[in-house]
């Protein structure tokens, strides 16, 4: 049956795109965990219709990873519209996404991201124009507004109008970037105003945070980011939470384990010399665990990896022994 987000059971629970943390490595990560929808890191529209091919690297799916949503970022409809076009026909991912939501100057500034909420009308022609170059779903990714929270209302019926089957809003102003508090209520009246799938996004950190953000947002699910970092079990707690069973704790060997298996398919991904640019995710794995502290230094500063595992075996000794 071909992905539809109508028709997908609700509610919806998604990994959200995060540059440079949602690759293929850590989505596999996941799916051997749970089952949540997964939103892959963004890649430019322009690098994929120049052929650039580290972008193209990144484009690839690993069957595990389904259904898989692929975002991409640009602000020239036709560009957008022809990346959109190649990446379904040589990923054939189950749908695209794009990012109207990004608020790190290097991509405002050339007026990707959430700079497209400045501008309904070049949104809304993005939209349009991709919608008719694909056969696969649409989503976009915003945020509450630029400065304002509520002018993801008016902007989510723009993109409805345009074409786009489900939406989802982050709940902070471009203004906040990941500072203060994300906004329910806003996200709420964004809702209403639409006849769409809609998912909230921001402040999601437990499983119990996922179901709060439904009641208060009465959005068709949620997509987690930050959450998800060095917790890739918070989905496989929902998902238990939704069939009214008992959740089990996580303790440091199975965290270990995961770490592990992590750390095996990064190091495929990206070639055995890749340990270090694996420490982005060990600092969140084992971010205010209390037999960590000891052994930071060493694990942040090994480039070897049968090295790194030995120091895994002493964090375990370490909470054996204590």
């Amino acid at each position: 049956m071909k992905f539809n987000w109508q028709n997908i059971k609700k509610p919806i629970l998604g990994l959200a795109p995060m540059a440079d943390m949602t690759d293929s490595a850590f989505c596999q990560i996941i799916k051997s965990l749970a089952n949540p929808v997964i939103w892959r890191e963004m890649v430019s529209a322009e690098a994929i219709v120049r052929g650039n091919d580290k972008t193209w690297q990144m484009a690839k799916i690993h069957s595990t990873e389904r259904p898989l949503i692929q975002q991409i970022f640009g602000s020239d409809p036709e560009r957008m519209a022809e990346a959109a076009r190649l990446i379904e026909e040589k990923s054939q991912p189950e749908g695209i996404d794009i990012n109207m939501g990004c608020p790190v100057y290097k991509m405002t500034t050339n007026f990707n991201g959430a700079a497209l909420m400045k501008d309904p009308d070049l949104a809304s022609q993005i939209v349009s124009t991709v919608k008719k170059a694909i056969s696969i779903p649409l989503s976009v990714k915003l945020r509450a507004g630029w400065s304002e929270h509520t002018e993801c209302i008016d902007f989510a019926k723009r993109l409805e109008l345009a074409g786009a089957d489900l939406i989802s809003i982050h709940g902070r102003t471009k203004a906040q970037g990941y500072a203060g508090k994300a906004n329910r209520q806003v996200v709420a009246q964004a809702k209403d105003s639409v006849t769409i799938p809609v998912l909230y996004n921001g402040d999601i950190l437990t499983w119990q945070d996922f179901f709060s953000a439904l009641d208060e947002t009465g959005c068709n699910g949620a997509l987690i980011a930050r959450g998800a970092l060095g917790n890739p079990w918070i989905f496989a707690q929902i998902e238990t939470q939704l069939k009214k069973e008992e959740i089990e704790q996580i303790d440091l060997q199975e965290r270990i384990r995961v770490v592990r298996h992590h750390l095996k398919l990064h190091l495929e991904l990206y070639g055995p010399e890749a340990v270090p640019t694996f420490r982005k995710h060990l600092s969140w794995y084992f971010k205010g665990l209390p037999h960590f502290k000891k052994f930071k230094q060493a694990m942040m500063t090994e480039t070897d990896r049968q090295k790194l595992d030995k120091i895994f075996d002493q964090v375990l000794d370490e909470a054996v022994s204590s």
